[in-house]
C-alpha cells in the first residue's frame, strides 16, 4: 500500500524516511519539495539520491484530491470543491485582500455538531479527514495561485479553519496538518496567521493550548445558556461558564492576546441591544477576570431548514456600537463571493443527501468600530 507523504508533518516524516535508512535531513528536503515547491513527481527532486528517489516511488506518493470544480467571483474570492470520496464533497475557499490572501479550509466533511443556523449541520456527519485531506487543500490552493499569477512568492498568509466540520472533533488530524503550515520547512505560517475556529469542545481547547496553541475563534452565537443550548447543542455539554474559563486559560499560551468571538446575528433571536448587554457582562464580568476578545458579527445567510432570517442592518450596527461603547472591538463582516455561492454557510454543489454535503465557507471584510475612550 502507497503511503500519501501529504499526512504527515515534519517529525512524521522523519520518522517514515528513517524506516527506508535514511537520516533526518533527507527529509526536510522531500518536506521542503513538497509543500514549498509543491512538487509530486520523485524525479523532479534533483537534490535527493537517486537511490532515495527509487525508494520512495515504490512505496509513497504525494497525493492531492480532486478539484469537482472551481469558480471565482468578481470580487476575485475564489472556490474549490474538492472530493474525498464515497460521495462526499469538501470545499475551501481563497479570499484575496490588499495585505494578505487568506484560505478557509475544511477539517470534516459534514459535521456532527448542529447548529441551528449552520447548513452544514443540518445535513449531518459522514466523517473526519486525513491530516493529507486537510493539508491537501492548503497545498494544491498556494501551488495553483502562484502558477496562475506567475510568483514565486508565498500567495497565501493567512489560514483559517473555518470550514465544513468541527475541527477540535478532528483533532489527531488537525494539529500535524497545522505543524506543518507552521514549520520553516513547509508553508512557514506564523501562528498569528493561523486560526482554529471551534464551537467550544473544551477538552481539546485546552490540549490545544499546550500542544500547538494557534489563534483561537470560538463560535458564541447566544450571551446565556438557555439561548446557546438551542442555537449551539454542544452548550449542553460545555456550558458557558467552562467555555469562558476555557478561554482564559487559552489565552496563557495564545499568540494572540485576545480570542475572536463569532457571533451570528439572527432576526429576534439573538440580535437585540439587551442579548448585547449580556454579552458585555459575559467577558467582563462585575467580578471576576475578564476575557481578552473582539467581536466578530456575521450576517446570517438564511436556508429553508432553519427557520431563521438575517438581522437587519440597524439592528446589526446598534448591537456593535453597544460592544464597542463598552471597550470592545467589535467588526462586522461584509459577505465576499456573494455571486458564487461562496458566503458564509451556504451549501455547494447540488447537495442528494448528507454524504455531498459542503459548506460554502469564506472569510469576509470586515469593517472596525474602535472603541470609544
Amino acid at each position: 500500500m502507497m503511503t500519501n507523504l501529504l499526512d504527515f508533518d515534519l517529525n512524521g516524516l522523519i520518522a517514515f524516511c528513517e524506516q527506508l535508512g535514511e537520516k533526518a535531513f533527507r527529509a526536510k528536503q522531500l518536506f521542503r519539495w513538497i509543500h514549498q515547491r509543491g512538487a509530486s513527481d520523485f524525479d523532479a527532486m534533483s537534490d535527493l539520491a537517486i537511490a532515495l528517489r527509487t525508494k520512495l516511488k515504490g512505496c509513497a506518493h504525494i497525493q492531492g484530491l480532486p478539484v469537482i470544480s472551481e469558480h471565482i467571483s468578481s470580487d476575485g474570492t475564489i472556490k474549490w470543491l474538492f472530493d474525498v470520496g464515497d460521495g462526499n464533497a469538501v470545499e475551501s475557499v481563497f479570499i484575496p485582500e490588499d495585505d494578505r490572501g487568506t484560505l478557509c479550509v475544511s477539517s470534516q466533511a459534514g459535521c456532527a455538531v448542529g447548529c441551528r443556523f449552520c447548513s452544514t449541520g443540518h445535513q449531518g456527519f459522514s466523517r473526519n479527514l486525513t491530516t493529507g485531506e486537510i493539508l491537501a487543500q492548503l497545498w494544491f490552493a498556494e501551488h495553483t495561485l502562484r502558477k496562475r499569477f506567475a510568483s514565486s512568492d508565498r500567495i497565501i498568509s493567512n489560514v483559517v479553519m473555518m470550514g465544513m466540520g468541527e475541527p477540535l472533533q478532528n483533532y489527531a488530524a488537525l494539529v500535524p496538518a497545522l505543524r506543518a503550515m507552521l514549520d520553516d520547512h513547509g508553508y512557514g505560517l506564523s501562528r498569528r496567521r493561523v486560526t482554529v475556529s471551534t464551537s467550544g469542545v473544551v477538552p481539546m481547547m485546552d490540549r490545544l493550548a499546550l500542544d500547538c496553541p494557534v489563534a483561537l475563534a470560538v463560535s458564541l452565537h447566544a450571551p446565556s445558556d438557555p439561548l446557546r443550548d438551542n442555537l449551539v447543542p454542544l452548550n449542553r455539554k460545555y456550558p458557558l461558564k467552562e467555555l469562558l474559563d476555557a478561554c482564559r486559560r487559552y489565552l496563557d499560551h495564545a499568540p494572540r492576546d485576545f480570542i475572536t468571538f463569532e457571533y451570528c446575528m439572527l432576526d429576534g433571536v439573538n440580535d437585540q441591544v439587551e442579548h448585547a448587554r449580556e454579552l458585555i457582562a459575559l467577558v467582563k464580568p462585575p467580578k471576576g477576570e475578564a476575557v481578552r476578545c473582539k467581536f466578530n458579527l456575521i450576517p446570517f445567510n438564511p436556508f429553508p431548514a432553519s427557520g431563521l432570517t438575517r438581522s437587519k442592518q440597524a439592528q446589526v450596527l446598534a448591537f456593535a456600537q453597544e460592544l464597542s461603547d463598552a471597550g470592545i472591538v467589535t467588526t462586522v463582516r461584509k459577505t465576499r463571493g456573494d455571486d458564487i455561492d461562496a458566503a458564509c454557510g451556504q451549501l455547494a454543489g447540488d447537495v442528494k443527501d448528507r454524504t455531498r454535503a459542503s459548506e460554502r465557507m469564506a472569510k469576509q471584510r470586515t469593517v472596525m468600530l474602535k472603541p470609544v475612550t
